[in-house]
């Protein structure tokens, strides 16, 4: 795919999750065109590219190299060279190295294009039955300290389902701590072995999943999805009026009270209404 005489093009190439008959025509004929495959682990993408007779050699790219490698592909690409970045299962850059290559591209002017295919985030979502609109996707949350604090504390907020990646040994423990953030009562699900032999989705709540997991470690890759936070309950009216009593003893005029009451969540019209009651 080589041409000295214009750029390349870096291409994103989404692969198999586990089972390998989930790989694109299309990811398949772009691995077998261009010049190298970008793999974070060679040794698991040459199985790919073996079952599918892919002769494309094969150069490493992974969190440890990649801020060193990245201008030196670039530099390839803009002589004619064309890549394709796998990372070992679905989408590349989710929870994968990537980024940096693919915004040293743009700031080059090399032309990105994305392979679509399989996601195990979109595989877990779909499957959990909680999913219908917006997620939120958080990859890996951080393993400890202030910061695993804060990402369980954001989690638990949101009004829409969450999808984590996790490893299977602190399934439990991740559970637990969701469960204390979110209450055990949440719904969620547990999707193991996506696409696989043993694919499974254990659906309950934070609570129970946390218990059987603590006592069950499971094996595999695994995802999580959270339910999202419950409705708040409408404020009550008469506490409202009583907030607008006080505002109007401090001297709020009624355009000033409804702003006032519509930034702690209340409706317009409803605050329309208590700020311009005699």
């Amino acid at each position: 795919m080589t041409d000295a005489t214009k750029p390349g093009t870096l291409y994103l190439v989404s692969t198999p999750i586990g089972n390998l008959g989930d790989f694109s025509g299309r990811g398949v004929a772009v691995l077998k065109a261009v010049d190298a495959v970008l793999a974070e682990d060679t040794r698991h993408a040459r199985t790919l590219l073996n079952h599918y007779d892919i002769a494309t050699p094969l150069e490493s790219l992974h969190e440890h190299n990649e801020a060193t490698r990245a201008e030196e592909l670039i530099d390839r690409i803009a002589a004619g060279r064309s890549f394709a970045l796998v990372s070992d299962a679905g989408t590349p850059l989710l929870s994968d190295p990537g980024a940096r290559l693919v915004r040293a591209a743009i700031a080059r002017g090399i032309t990105v294009v994305p392979i679509p295919g399989a996601s195990a985030v979109l595989a877990a979502l779909v499957g959990s039955g909680l999913g219908e609109g917006p997620f939120t996707f958080l990859g890996f949350l951080p393993r400890t300290g202030g910061d695993r604090t804060r990402a369980l504390q954001a989690l638990a907020t949101l009004p829409h389902p969450a999808v984590v990646y996790e490893a299977p040994g602190r399934v439990g423990a991740t559970l637990a701590d969701l469960a204390t953030a979110c209450g055990a009562e949440r719904p969620a699900v547990v999707a193991r072995e996506l696409t696989k032999k043993f694919e499974e989705f254990r659906r309950g709540t934070l609570g129970a999943l946390a218990a059987y997991y603590e006592e069950t470690p499971p094996k595999g890759e695994v995802v999580l999805v959270i339910e999202g936070a419950p409705p708040a309950a409408p404020p009550d009216e008469e506490e409202l009026r009583m907030r607008v009593r006080t505002l109007r003893a401090d001297g709020a005029r009624s355009r000033d009270v409804m702003a006032s009451l519509m930034a702690e969540g209340v409706p317009r019209n409803q605050a329309w209404r208590l700020a311009h009651e005699p």
